[in-house]
């Protein structure tokens, strides 16, 4: 499905970093966290040099930022085919219903599509009932693996 006109996505350039860095911020404090703004920029930097993902930034009719996403390349040893891995999508509150998640999705399985990927794999938080409904409705698969996360004792910044 074709996203609606009024919603553009593109990948994202050094031009977009302006409108991508604090969506990332409203991303991360949406689940509770606050980064610094640097580390978040240095972040989306790396990937504008080829750093092991790509992002996507939505903007509505107007140009302003409506959201963006972020894709990292990985391996699927089960299959030992390459995999795209969602980290995140956001929407902000204002642009929501109005088709920017729907294409940044539909965007984010051409990039997976593009580079040879079966899969294009993401995770949501169980109390994210309004990104589960979109999931569902583009036919996405839900896993019954438990994500875990393990301490390394690097300190936060």
């Amino acid at each position: 499905m074709a996203p609606p006109a009024e919603v553009t996505v593109a990948t994202v350039t050094e031009q977009d970093l302006e409108d991508l860095v604090p969506s990332m911020l409203s991303y991360a404090r949406f689940y509770r966290e606050d980064p610094s703004v640097d580390d978040l920029e240095a972040m989306a930097r790396t990937f504008l040099t080829g750093g092991g993902g790509t992002q996507l930034i939505a903007r509505d009719a107007q140009g302003h930022a409506a959201g963006h996403a972020t894709v990292l390349w990985s391996w699927d040893t089960t299959l030992g085919l390459p995999l795209a891995v969602m980290e995140d999508l956001f929407v902000h509150a204002e642009s929501r219903s109005h088709g920017a998640g729907r294409a940044l999705l539909e965007a984010c399985r051409g990039l997976a599509a593009d580079r040879g990927c079966r899969w294009l794999q993401w995770q949501t938080a169980p109390d994210n009932a309004r990104a589960q409904r979109l999931y569902d409705s583009l036919g996405g698969d839900r896993s019954e693996w438990f994500t875990y996360r393990l301490p390394t004792g690097v300190p936060s910044a």
